[in-house]
């Protein structure tokens, strides 16, 4: 009796973990990946080049990551069912490097605060928190691949390249 309560109760506990495979995946793959990537080319931008643009009809280094900071509230705040923070709502205008990446940085941090509050059941609850869950993530992959033909045209090594540099360089 014994080892069929035990073996009751690993099972009810593989099922559990199992039951959010979707959220901690993302969360742990792709949030924290996109996490550090922005961040890191956010660190990696000399400050008198946040105001670059690679062509005229686009946004500057500085307007990309203001850009992610606005949808990175809104989206978060979607997650914990609450109104968006004051100072996530837009139009975010910094332009400086210090106050546009500590912005960021703050965004990303409410969202991982979001993101702990989030399992498998409540990403797919509503079209609205399934539409936020996976928002936060793509949106931030796409923002990133923008970022990084800029930092490339100014002769630095995105921090996605920069560590998988590293990790070749370590094995050899």
């Amino acid at each position: 009796m014994r080892t069929k309560v035990i073996l009751c109760f690993c099972l009810a506990c593989g099922a559990m973990e199992a039951q959010n495979n979707l959220t901690s995946t993302a969360i742990q793959r792709y949030f924290n990946g996109v996490r550090r990537n922005l961040e890191g080319a956010a660190d990696a931008m000399p400050a008198e080049k946040y105001g670059f643009r690679l062509t005229e009809g686009q946004m500057t280094f500085a307007e990309w990551l203001n850009h992610s900071t606005e949808r990175n509230y809104t989206d978060c705040a979607t997650l914990k069912a609450e109104p968006v923070p004051d100072v996530g709502k837009g139009p975010i205008t910094l332009s400086a490097k210090v106050p546009v990446t500590q912005a960021l940085k703050d965004s990303l941090a409410y969202c991982a605060k979001a993101l702990e509050g989030v399992d498998d059941q409540k990403a797919i609850s509503t079209p609205q928190i399934s539409y936020a869950f996976l928002h936060v993530i793509v949106h931030n992959n796409e923002i990133y691949g923008n970022l990084a033909g800029y930092l490339r045209v100014n002769g630095i090594v995105p921090p996605s390249t920069a560590a998988r540099m590293k990790q070749q360089n370590e094995k050899k």
